[in-house]
């Protein structure tokens, strides 16, 4: 494999308790990203340029402000409103001077493409998917090569709905034959059984509010539901 691998972080990864270990790994990436951002890097020209044009999600936005290095997020925005300012009022100004008789009224003005495509990017997101995606290479080729972290994957308590979808359909790009459909068994295992567990513990908790179990152990119900947030949409509330 040409690519880089990231054998350690995924291992890391493999190695926690967790409901998903692939959310582990993308959480990771996600406080690196944040680190990064709000680090000394803001002042260098190619990253200043990066967040100006792109801009962050809701999401991401409010994890920097979280960072409290609020001088460098207001660098940062102000760079990032300066490039929207300008952008709209060249387009504002080209759309005035210069109206098209052709255009069918359908399409889109430029100005509203242009807010689509802002509104759809995010530094931090496009810094976590360019590795995310290697990170998903890397679990294949340690599942292909290595019998330590193939005994981890199958042991693991399974993935949360996306990354198990992610996991599925990547299985067509790095495994053929019988050794995709072994895998594939495999994943479809883990996630439904475990998901049944999380469920499981979740029913009991519900159970425990009934007086009639009052008296009752929690078993591992105690923490169902903020496992529960994760197996079905990889919140992870750590």
């Amino acid at each position: 494999m040409k690519e880089k691998l990231y054998t350690i972080p995924v291992n890391d990864a493999f190695d926690e308790d967790c409901e998903c270990p692939v959310c582990s790994m993308r959480k990771s990436l996600e406080s690196n990203a944040i680190d990064f951002t709000m680090g000394p890097s803001y002042m260098e020209d190619d990253v200043r340029g990066a967040t100006s044009r792109l801009g962050f999600c809701e999401n991401h936005l409010t994890l920097l402000y979280k960072h409290q290095n609020r001088l460098g997020l207001a660098l940062i925005l102000k760079s990032h409103m300066d490039k929207i300012i300008k952008d709209t009022e060249m387009l504002s100004e080209a759309k005035l001077s210069a109206p098209s008789f052709f255009k069918k009224k359908s399409e889109k003005a430029e100005i509203v493409s242009y807010l689509d495509k802002l509104e759809a990017s995010c530094y931090i997101c496009d810094k976590i998917n360019n590795t995310f995606e290697r990170y998903i290479a890397t679990i294949f080729h340690l599942y292909r090569h290595e019998e330590t972290f193939r005994k981890k994957f199958n042991s693991s308590k399974g993935f949360c709905t996306q990354h198990y979808k992610i996991l599925y359909s990547a299985a067509t790009k790095y495994l053929r034959g019988e050794e995709q459909n072994r895998f594939r068994k495999k994943l479809n295992n883990l996630y439904l059984d475990n998901m049944k567990r999380v469920r499981d513990d979740l029913s009991w908790f519900i159970d425990k509010f009934d007086y009639r179990y009052a008296n009752e152990p929690w078993k591992n119900s105690k923490d169902a539901l903020p496992r529960a947030l994760e197996k079905t949409n990889g919140i992870s509330l750590s």
